[in-house]
């Protein structure tokens, strides 16, 4: 400590130091990172031997933990009541308590007492939950509902946490040395502070759409440049690998996809090539301002009808449009029954056009010459009937079967 005073003092520098009397702990082969453990024997006393407030701390536990719970609170049980921590499990709160006597000694132990009945709140098992009274492990429960707004992207990301069959809680377990548990909204670790904030961040990065297999890779580097003493007092981002977010281009929506290769097809049926976008030549001048609705009523006098008279307008360019339509799709229809020929001759839709006309003037001449068939079939069938008659008289006459009529009838009538 002097040689520190004595170097300040030679630079000219102010010395902060220079009625700072010299720590009992100001000793080299004191570890302050090291964690001791709560000794009585070893002298860890309270002062006056005992705490002076009670401290308590409870929490609520699901439904669905309760048969479990009542099954290991005896354990729970004995387990605090070596360190001197009561407890207690109330089944119609569905809560845990846990709190001070006077015979604790340890004021930290309380904490952990806390930590114990959140994890068991957090389905861990009391057996790996009950490590957390000892002063190696800590434990944290990270929050990542209230992350992803989404509810299925959130199930998706968790489950890429997990992995397949959990192989990759699996490895960042083993990475970290951390006992880690993902149940419902939250993701519960055991361990030390440095593999807890190393789970936190990539629990964190996961839930951000980045996926843990990076992180993980990460981990293995670095946990191969530990074993190096040479890099101890250099940086290792020249080792460690830096993954940048691409921006992949979305697939299109099927109707475009469909559309574009009509076009293309159609391009190619004509024998042309398909027609290729024009890379607009870049001004520094924003685009033209778009007329805004009033603008184009203005415009077209619409402004200055009423609501009547646009009504009517609006009606009558629909029926129009339907009018329009429906003549396409009869169109289509009677393009079915034109021979090839035709439409190699002349234009498609001349042709059409054509045979459309033909049949509207047929149809309208169908009521004017009906009346006029039907004269015209009602003399030719009397005249026809007058025709059959003279020829079968003709022919009785030259067979002479005439007469033999007429003088049967005349011996029929002299009989009777």
């Amino acid at each position: 400590m002097s040689n520190i005073v004595e170097a300040t003092q030679e630079k000219g520098a102010k010395n902060h130091n220079k009625y700072r009397r010299d720590k009992p702990w100001d000793n080299p082969d004191i570890d302050h990172w090291s964690v001791s453990p709560w000794d009585e024997t070893a002298g860890d006393n309270l002062p006056g031997g005992r705490l002076l407030e009670e401290s308590s701390f409870a929490t609520l536990f699901p439904k669905y933990r309760e048969k479990y719970l009542r099954e290991v609170w005896p354990l729970i049980t004995r387990s605090l009541d070596k360190v001197k921590i009561a407890c207690e499990l109330n089944l119609v709160e569905g809560s845990m308590t846990v709190r001070t006597t006077r015979k604790t000694s340890d004021p930290y132990v309380i904490l952990k007492a806390r930590d114990l009945i959140k994890l068991l709140a957090r389905s861990i098992p009391a057996p790996q939950a009950l490590k957390i009274l000892n002063d190696e492990y800590n434990c944290e429960i990270i929050k990542i509902g209230g992350l992803v707004r989404n509810k299925e992207r959130f199930v998706k990301r968790r489950q890429r946490l997990i992995g397949p069959d959990g192989a990759t809680l699996k490895a960042l377990e083993l990475l970290t040395q951390c006992y880690i548990l993902v149940q419902g909204n939250t993701v519960s670790v055991m361990g030390t502070h440095k593999g807890i904030k190393q789970v936190r961040m990539v629990v964190l990065e996961c839930m951000n759409n980045i996926h843990p297999v990076y992180n993980i890779k990460r981990l293995m580097i670095m946990r191969e440049l530990e074993k190096d003493p040479k890099l101890q007092n250099e940086s290792w981002e020249r080792f460690l690998p830096t993954f940048k977010k691409k921006n992949v281009q979305r697939r299109k929506p099927h109707q475009l996809v469909e559309e574009s290769k009509k076009a293309s097809e159609s391009a190619a049926a004509a024998g042309g090539k398909p027609a290729v976008k024009k890379k607009k030549s870049y001004t520094p001048f924003p685009p033209a301002q778009q007329p805004s609705k009033i603008d184009l009523q203005l415009e077209s006098g619409e402004y200055f009808l009423s609501e009547r008279q646009r009504k009517a307008k609006k009606l009558a360019e629909k029926q129009q449009a339907s009018m329009e339509k429906t003549n396409e799709k009869r169109r289509a229809r009677e393009r079915e029954f034109i021979h090839p020929s035709l439409l190699k001759d002349a234009d498609e839709g001349d042709v059409v056009e054509k045979i459309g006309e033909r049949e509207t003037n047929e149809e309208a001449n169908d009521d004017a010459g009906a009346d006029m068939e039907r004269l015209v079939g009602k003399f030719a069938k009397k005249k026809r009937k007058a025709s059959e008659e003279k020829s079968g008289d003709d022919d009785e006459d030259v067979l002479g079967l005439k007469d033999t009529k007429k003088k049967r009838k005349k011996d029929k009538k002299r009989k009777d």
